[in-house]
């Protein structure tokens, strides 16, 4: 009898062993979908976690990059919940735009509460920018000004009416003590019209991010006034204070991040989340961030799932104040 029951304890454990086993195992098919075209940031930050954890090792076989483009992430968005609601193999990009888009209703009837958070492995900041000839050198300068004739400030930016750079534009009209909704946007196609409207004029002020402006900062093609985030940046715009330095209270931290479907186990949420954490701390991560133009901005599960849903409540009190 006694041998019995601890040959039955052995079976009991071995199993309870080799499930614990599958269901910490890597995934068979590692995928990220990106929700629009090749060559945007969705793509981008599924390339970060493609390359990133098969440098360091986490996943042994390429992961695959499916592209879903519509509504900027709505429909991989929709396709998430609606199909692969369970499947453990599958990452999808999101940012502090889908966030954006959540709190406008543009992703449908699923809110925030309708996927997984996993994780932000980098970040982007919001900036704003005037031609090299401007005569603005501050921010507080450009305030002043827009302060005194708002209607002569036409102002750039990548993206439609709602969007993350017309929300950019509206917080200096709001320093401005004016009506974001009255203010003169220039919706255009990505930040090299915007520059290019810029260097030729059409318009004075320019809303975009810090890693597509640096460049033309540095060159001086255009002046960067202000960088959105927390501290100064480095690198290059070591020398451009923040919006906080100079007396706004303005923030907008751009960052890239995942989800995966509702139903996905907890062992396999956590197999993700130990993989990013994982690879996060690595060397090869940090030259893998650096080299997508993104700054150190790391948040995993529990604490980036709170940051996105403080972000979404955020978004519809700003669109609110906004007009949207």
């Amino acid at each position: 009898m006694k041998q019995i029951f601890s040959s039955a304890l052995f079976g009991v454990a071995m199993a309870t062993l080799a499930f614990t086993a599958s269901a910490q195992a890597e995934p068979t098919k590692p995928e990220c979908i990106a929700g629009a075209k090749p060559g945007g940031g969705f793509d981008l930050t599924c390339r970060l976690a493609a390359n990133a954890l098969l440098e360091t090792k986490q996943i042994s076989k390429p992961m695959a990059v499916t592209y879903m483009e519509g509504g900027v992430g709505a429909v991989a968005y929709n396709h998430v919940i609606g199909k692969r609601g369970k499947d453990g193999n599958v990452i999808t990009a999101a940012s502090s735009g889908s966030a954006l888009f959540l709190a406008q209703g543009k992703f449908g009837r699923y809110d925030e509460n309708a996927v997984r958070w996993l994780g932000a492995l980098g970040a982007d900041y919001g900036v704003l920018v005037v031609a090299a000839d401007s005569p603005y050198k501050t921010l507080g300068e450009l305030v002043e000004a827009y302060k005194a004739d708002p209607a002569s400030f036409a102002i750039a930016g990548g993206g439609a009416v709602g969007s993350q750079d017309w929300m950019k534009g509206s917080l200096l009209a709001k320093a401005a003590g004016q009506e974001p909704k009255s203010m003169r946007y220039v919706a255009l196609e990505g930040g090299g019209a915007v520059l290019t409207a810029l260097e030729g004029g059409h318009v004075k002020v320019g809303s975009g991010d810090a890693a597509e402006m640096v460049k033309h900062h540095v060159a001086g093609k255009v002046r960067i006034l202000a960088v959105m985030s927390p501290e100064r940046l480095p690198g290059d715009l070591a020398d451009v204070p923040t919006a906080h330095e100079q007396g706004f209270d303005i923030d907008w931290p751009v960052w890239r991040g995942y989800y995966v479907g509702k139903d996905v186990s907890d062992a396999d949420y956590d197999w993700w989340l130990n993989a990013f954490k994982k690879a996060s701390e690595t060397s090869e991560f940090a030259e893998e961030r650096k080299a997508r133009g993104l700054f150190e901005f790391t948040l995993l599960g529990k604490d980036f799932e709170e940051r996105v849903k403080a972000d979404v409540a955020r978004f519809k009190i700003l669109a609110k104040e906004a007009g949207m």
